[in-house]
């Protein structure tokens, strides 16, 4: 398996490091893994780990890890046919072994935590492709963590457009589709306010004592797609949310870069 670092894509895998400027506004304290407020986890893309699926990609957000895999099928569900537009899904599920106490498989019944985020993903994907020019076609998502040390339904957000981007590019090149339908380029990352400093990318030890929690997905022209966010005690200021804000735009515009990055990385298929 090759490395390459944000400056040579040339490699199976593509890493990110800090935000250009590194820093929260008015934070200056380091975190427990060393990194300063402002700054992103090591971010990691590994290209086609599931070979039957139309792409694949493992993103590594620290100790978090998602799987992420795209499958066509060439109809739609009942209430969509006769419409000329195709569909999009997306499941989400914690592997047994991807937290330190095993996690039981969801099977009959999905948790509420779990329909949230799938339903999340779906959203979020949508609204970067144009599902008419799709055709009756679903892409279905599937992303499965294999480790979770927070952010885990943001790293799939970002690791499942980057899948979607490849499977789509394969389509064109295949003849399937005349051109790919998608539209702009969507991530997400997760802020929150910590010992009232304003964080980017909690891990769990920060997630779990953050006062304020926000999930931001955005596209390629800073507008948002989603936003989710609770005050988990005392209420906080609208000075408060937009530089929560700004801080994930600012995350969000270094995690497409370097999903650019690994998209031109993008390894043939025999």
């Amino acid at each position: 398996m090759l490395s390459a670092s944000p400056q040579d894509p040339a490699g199976d895998t593509v890493q990110a490091g800090p935000c250009p400027d590194g820093q929260a506004p008015g934070g200056s304290g380091q975190r427990r893994d060393g990194r300063s407020a402002g700054e992103l986890r090591p971010v990691r893309f590994l290209w086609d780990p599931m070979g039957f699926a139309l792409a694949s990609v493992t993103i590594e957000a620290g100790r978090t890890r998602v799987l992420c895999s795209v499958c066509l099928e060439e109809e739609v569900p009942r209430w969509r046919r006769g419409s000329g537009q195709g569909w999009l899904s997306a499941e989400y599920r914690l592997l047994p072994a991807s937290t330190p106490e095993r996690q039981p498989r969801e099977l009959l019944r999905l948790s509420g935590r779990t329909q949230e985020i799938q339903r999340l993903i779906g959203r979020s994907l949508r609204a970067c492709l144009d599902l008419a020019a799709l055709g009756e076609r679903t892409l279905l998502l599937d992303c499965d963590v294999l480790q979770a040390d927070a952010g885990t339904r943001t790293a799939a957000v970002t690791g499942s457009w980057l899948a979607l981007a490849a499977a789509l590019q394969r389509l064109e090149n295949s003849g399937v589709l005349p051109a790919s339908p998608l539209q702009r380029q969507v991530a997400a990352v997760s802020v929150g306010l910590v010992a009232g400093e304003a964080l980017l990318d909690l891990d769990y030890s920060e997630d779990s004592r953050a006062a304020v929690d926000l999930n931001v997905v955005a596209d390629d022209q800073g507008r948002l797609l989603e936003i989710q966010g609770t005050a988990e005690g005392a209420p906080f200021s609208r000075r408060e949310l937009d530089g929560l804000l700004d801080l994930a735009g600012a995350g969000i515009e270094r995690l497409q870069a370097v999903q650019q990055q690994a998209l031109a990385a993008l390894p043939g298929r025999a």
